[in-house]
């Protein structure tokens, strides 16, 4: 439960701020990270980087859209596809909000020691990138046959 403790608790602080300083809930800043960093990326892509359902990102894409934080452009090969794109105020408000979140995080980390960091910081993407982060067999929601 410690990790769970270690990341609520960051996720608190963060999503407090960002709340606060941009009127931004955490789907939508979320949402404007994927796009910066995935730029074309379609909306229901993005569900796949964040879990989340649909309707949420969908929300969180109309918030950045009517603050001209990100626009859609007709894809070239479909015109019934939607990419996203983040805008250059898109861009500059996560790239504030990345350089608090690194204040943040050194905060956060500032028990450990550099090699502590360094390990901590390989098991976590170890982790991340593991086949198990996004499934589990021990948490499934329904009893399968071998039950």
């Amino acid at each position: 439960m410690v990790v769970s403790y270690i990341v609520l608790g960051n996720n608190a602080v963060t999503n407090r701020y960002i709340e606060r300083r941009y009127q931004m809930p955490v789907h939508a800043w979320s949402t404007l990270f994927a796009i910066v960093m995935f730029p074309g990326i379609r909306a229901k892509e993005i569900k796949h980087l964040f879990p989340r359902p649909q309707n949420t990102i969908s929300r969180a894409v109309s918030l950045l859209e009517s603050r001209d934080l990100v626009k859609h452009q007709t894809s070239p090969t479909d015109g019934r596809e939607k990419r996203l794109f983040a805008t250059k105020a898109g861009e500059d408000m996560l790239a504030e909000i990345r350089a608090v979140s690194g204040l943040r995080q050194e905060e956060l980390f500032s028990p450990l020691t550099d090699a502590e960091r360094e390990t901590f910081f390989a098991l976590a993407r170890k982790i991340a990138s593991g086949p198990k982060l996004l499934d589990s067999g021990a948490m499934r929601a329904e009893p399968t046959e071998k039950d």
